[in-house]
């Protein structure tokens, strides 16, 4: 199975979340591979792949393009004068990890919104649609949330992808009533599952620690 992750935005905590449901589909049995197509930053020591080896264990973190800039990937390869990321060749590579087991789960995690291109006209709900991969989205949970979370599953479903799941990103312990106002609102938006929230600082949890909180804080798409 594949199942691709975006972010209502940059910095709401995609990484810790796509870590978290790594954990969990480990812990379900699944061999599992993540994907970060493009890494930008990489000039200031910016590697998400590196941040879930460290939050799980998993050494299958494959990224197939870095850029040096901490800027969108097309940008940042221009700038750069580096290739930009094929959408064919990067489907290809995820499909071929997809088969190398009969019970795998590969995520692939995108480079901040739904709409930000992996390389030039293409995103991640392009490349969930090539795939056939549903996407879960990680959302900000601070006021505003609503409009964003809502606009992305908006768009996603007009390019004929499935939402898989809302994930709230980086949630207070004790938060205040706009975020309890917009988590409610968040859980009830649009049918859309929740699937639970990451809570403020777990992605500065010991891998031991991260791995027993990620299966209480989540649930798998699609579980009851």
């Amino acid at each position: 199975m594949i199942l691709c992750v975006t972010g209502t935005g940059t910095d709401v905590g995609k990484t810790v979340a796509t870590a978290a449901l790594a954990a969990n589909y480990r812990a379900n049995g699944y061999r599992v591979e993540v994907v970060k197509p493009a890494q930008t930053g990489t000039a200031q020591g910016d590697s998400d792949a590196r941040e879930i080896t460290r939050l799980t264990g998993i050494t299958r973190v494959h990224t197939f393009a870095g850029y040096p800039e901490p800027l969108a990937p097309v940008p940042a390869a221009r700038r750069a004068g580096m290739a930009f990321l094929d959408r064919g060749e990067v489907v290809e590579r995820i499909r071929q990890l997809d088969a190398a087991s009969p019970k795998c789960c590969v995520l692939v995690e995108g480079a901040g919104g739904v709409l930000v291109e992996l390389g030039p006209g293409w995103t991640i709900a392009d490349a969930a649609l090539d795939l056939g991969a549903p996407v879960v989205v990680v959302t900000s949970t601070g006021l505003g949330s609503l409009n964003l979370a809502g606009l992305t599953v908006e768009a996603l479903a007009h390019r004929g992808v499935v939402c898989a799941g809302l994930i709230g990103g980086s949630t207070p312990a004790d938060p205040g009533l706009a975020t309890r106002s917009t988590l409610e609102g968040l859980r009830d938006l649009g049918g859309v599952q929740w699937l639970g929230s990451i809570p403020e600082g777990a992605g500065r949890l010991s891998r031991e620690g991260f791995a027993a909180g990620a299966g209480e804080w989540l649930r798998l798409p699609g579980a009851q």
